[in-house]
């Protein structure tokens, strides 16, 4: 090999990897999304803007359940107290658990979760073994 053919096949080596590299990025990334595709997980991605939640899926938020500041406007002394009250409610009760670092508060009791019925499984009846 002469020295002049030297810096060329150089030069292909590095286009042949940088095609190889580009080919398998693209390959990969094509059967990425045909398995997004088929596990349907691409209907759990609500950050995309066609999965964003119906107008029926919107609970109405009241104001009994949070305190909501004024959009427009200045805040007053009037909106801060109210929402210092609410807080000192909302306080109130995280005093009042025993302790808070436990699994209890978040048990299906404290969580307000019904218990659920759990009925027996079925009992298969066994065959009588045949005699040979």
């Amino acid at each position: 090999m002469t020295p002049e053919e030297l810096p060329e096949k150089k030069n292909h080596n590095l286009l042949l990897l940088g095609i190889g590299a580009t080919l398998i990025a693209m390959l990969t990334t094509g059967i990425s999304i045909i398995i997004y595709h088929k596990s349907g997980d691409i209907y759990l991605d609500r950050s995309r803007p066609g999965f964003l939640p119906d107008k029926e899926e919107i609970e109405d938020r009241s104001d009994d359940e949070e305190y909501i500041f004024s959009e427009n406007g200045p805040v007053t002394k009037y909106d801060l107290d109210e929402y210092l009250k609410m807080f000192d409610e909302e306080l109130k009760d995280l005093d009042e658990l025993k302790n808070p670092y436990s699994a209890e508060p978040l048990s299906d009791d404290a969580l307000g979760i019904p218990p659920k019925k759990v009925e027996p499984a079925p009992v298969p009846e066994e065959e009588p073994a045949e005699e040979y």
